[in-house]
């Protein structure tokens, strides 16, 4: 959950501004609630953006982050520093400064989305711990295990435009799978910046591990993932995960109808 930043021991805030040349500034993201403390931190001779946690799960969580952006290039933010203190995990990276993409049927900026998911396919896990398929999304398909790097969360929010690429920031929840599973994840988003369900196939049936997956396994994975935030919009006020029910839904309402 996040915290403000006057929950950082004076210790740790003291190394943050010898690194940084004294803090000027320290924002908070708008979004997003993985770490504990997220902003974007400006000193005399350096901005970044900090993330930091304390508790064991957003520390985890942290170090999965910290692992991708240290062993994965062209797509994460780059880590300009780390450290430990005070029982405080803190990670600098670069600031990625743009725009979210639009992920919309026909936008120009789903062929960047494309450029990117192509080299994340072939992206092997590093070595380490990594969230496995079943761990991550709470239920089991068969064939979901595998081993390619996936992000998991490719939400618009998780997506910056810059100026030759598409980044990708937020990688807590990285896992070790098969890569129909990044795209199977995709689904809900694309269905939720205004595709139709038969769209985004169509429009993921551009990759081979799309095109290679048993049909069976994608329905029964829509259906797994419908069921889920079904069950969990029923006890959740959010916007959020009623959306999720509801683009999940449409999925698996696609998916049960060409089996019809």
């Amino acid at each position: 959950m996040r915290r403000d930043w006057a929950a950082l021991p004076e210790a740790v805030t003291a190394e943050i501004a010898a690194r940084v040349g004294g803090i000027i500034d320290a924002y908070p993201a708008p979004s997003g609630n993985h770490a504990e403390i997220a902003s974007t931190v400006t000193g005399s001779t350096d901005t970044v953006f900090v993330k930091a946690a304390s508790t064991d799960l957003s520390v985890r969580s942290l170090r999965y982050e910290l692992a991708v952006t240290s062993a994965v290039d062209r797509y994460p933010p780059a880590v300009r520093w780390h450290f430990q203190r005070n029982r405080w995990l803190v990670v600098a990276a670069e600031l990625l400064n743009g725009p979210h993409p639009d992920l919309s049927h026909g936008s120009k900026d789903l062929d960047l989305l494309g450029v990117a998911l192509n080299g994340l396919q072939a992206t092997p896990a590093p070595p380490g711990r990594w969230f496995t398929p079943e761990g991550r999304l709470g239920f089991a398909v068969p064939g979901m295990d595998g081993g390619v790097l996936i992000h998991s969360d490719l939400n618009p929010a998780n997506l910056i435009v810059t100026a030759n690429r598409l980044r990708i920031v937020d990688w807590a929840y990285a896992t070790k799978a098969a890569p129909w599973v990044e795209l199977a994840l995709l689904v809900q988003w694309l269905i939720g910046s205004g595709h139709t369900a038969a769209q985004a196939e169509q429009w993921l049936a551009q990759f081979p591990a799309w095109t290679a997956t048993d049909p069976a396994a994608l329905a029964h994975f829509a259906s797994n993932n419908a069921s889920k935030w079904s069950a969990k919009s029923q006890h959740s006020t959010e916007k959020w995960m009623h959306d999720l029910a509801t683009w999940t839904g449409e999925w698996a309402a696609h998916r049960q109808g060409r089996r019809l």
